[in-house]
């Protein structure tokens, strides 16, 4: 079980920052929008404080169980920053993330979101299903 506690406590983490910028400043925490609207420099101090803690999660793990966070990043640096921004215009494209759409807009009930997540996941499945066949 201790396995999954860190998973839990983040994923708990992640609802709760989420839950407190809806309720508190009464906006989403959509990442691909706060990048959006910092990158336009809408609200940037908001948006960048965001990020800012976004990006201190690793230094909390750290103060927390006294090492860093293994990550394990398989393709070549070139592969991963195309992903990126493939990714980044997708959520563009499809007016939002799964951190919007998958953690608040799924407990707001949203049929937006609903189908969002719904269209998310099955192009996930359906990847890595194309991408197990070719052997990659």
């Amino acid at each position: 079980m201790s396995e999954y506690l860190l998973s839990l406590v983040g994923g708990a983490l992640i609802g709760l920052s989420s839950a407190m910028l809806l309720l508190l400043n009464g906006r989403i925490a959509g990442i691909s929008g706060i990048v959006g609207r910092l990158a336009q420099g809408v609200n940037w101090q908001s948006n960048a404080a965001f990020l800012v803690g976004l990006a201190l999660g690793p230094v909390a793990y750290l103060t927390a169980t006294g090492k860093w966070p293994e990550i394990f990043i398989r393709e070549p640096l070139p592969v991963v920053i195309v992903a990126g921004l493939l990714v980044g215009f997708g959520t563009r494209m499809g007016s939002g993330c799964t951190s919007g759409h998958g953690v608040v807009g799924l407990a707001r009930l949203s049929p937006r979101s609903l189908a969002a997540v719904v269209c998310f996941v099955t192009a996930g499945m359906l990847a890595i299903t194309i991408l197990r066949r070719l052997g990659v």
